[in-house]
């Protein structure tokens, strides 16, 4: 028993040590804001030195203090603020809208925009026609939005689709509604030449 003592002994000591090493990890610090005795002023939070330049803050503070992928950053949020499409209507954009459709609307919306899609057929509710009166009167930013935030049924892809996405997909649902009610007035002159010289089927 009096061979146990010293080896009792050194483990309540190391017990100890534990929790003096674990101060070192854990070291006392400030909330913001919270009062402090150290500064002469009272306050933990310093102000920043005279002649500093903010750089940035919310999102784009965190893509490398604001110097690297903060263009990505403004951009996103001007396609947030947009009410309607915010740059120009090139095929390039309406190629990225159509993919983009492909993967997240045409299950339920189709490939003309019609609401009879594969997955409607298997009877989720049918959403309504792109081609609807409401709809082709509809602003760019209620489409916007209805991708955004869903409706009815419809689950919201804000967290799967970029807004500048967001915004080529409306672009594509446009052409749409323009492709079922297209003019042959509209098209250019050489085109509108070749559709009347073909034999109609």
């Amino acid at each position: 028993m009096k061979a146990l003592l010293p080896l009792l002994a050194v483990l309540a000591l190391l017990g100890g040590c534990e929790r003096i090493a674990r101060n070192m990890y854990d070291q006392p610090r400030h909330e913001p804001l919270e009062p402090s005795r150290f500064f002469s002023d009272g306050a933990s939070s310093r102000p920043p030195l005279p002649g500093t330049v903010a750089q940035a803050s919310g999102n784009l503070a965190g893509t490398s203090s604001g110097r690297v992928g903060g263009d990505h950053e403004l951009r996103e949020a001007a396609a947030e603020r947009a009410r309607s499409i915010p740059e120009p209507v090139t095929l390039a954009l309406l190629q990225r809208g159509r993919e983009r459709y492909a993967i997240y609307c045409m299950p339920c919306h189709s490939p003309l925009g019609d609401g009879d899609g594969f997955v409607t057929r298997r009877g989720f509710p049918q959403p309504p026609s792109y081609h609807s009166e409401r709809l082709r009167e509809a602003p760019d930013r209620h489409f916007y939005d209805v991708i955004s935030n869903g409706y009815g049924v419809m689950y919201p892809y804000a967290d799967r689709v970029a807004p500048a996405d967001r915004w080529a997909i409306v672009a594509f649902v446009r052409a749409l509604q323009r492709s079922q009610r297209a003019d042959l007035r509209d098209a250019p002159a050489d085109v509108q030449a070749r559709l009347r010289e073909e034999p109609r089927r």
